[in-house]
């Protein structure tokens, strides 16, 4: 049974930094990309980061130039650096991983339980 999970959310004030990590157990095939999402209270799940298996890395425009993403397909998990956070990052942060359950399976995408990040002076 596949499972994420992520580690690393917290309380910080504005202008902190926090690392937020995700790992994979179980086994997904043909992995075609990672991703990092947030859900805001009262607002739709967003894509803030993803990477895909080629090498195509992506960032909303919301976190661009504050975030860094990072995997590698080798291993099992996956970083989301943040820096200069801003109260309007609060949210819960989700990691996805996009792949098969088996060689013939069709691709889906598997998620992380979340983990809270608030950012309150």
């Amino acid at each position: 049974q596949v499972q994420l999970v992520e580690s690393g959310g917290g309380l910080v004030h504005p202008g902190d930094s926090l690392m937020l990590s995700c790992i994979t157990s179980g086994t997904i095939f043909d992995i075609y990309q990672r991703a990092w999402y947030r859900q805001a209270p009262g607002k739709e799940r967003e894509l803030v980061a993803r990477i895909t298996h080629g090498g195509s890395i992506f960032y909303a425009a919301s976190v661009k130039g504050r975030s860094v993403m990072s995997t590698d397909f080798a291993q099992n998990t996956m970083y989301l650096q943040m820096n200069s956070l801003k109260p309007e990052d609060t949210a819960v942060y989700y990691c996805s991983e996009d792949g098969q359950p088996s060689p013939r399976a069709p691709r889906k995408r598997y998620w992380g339980q979340g983990t809270q990040v608030t950012v309150s002076s």
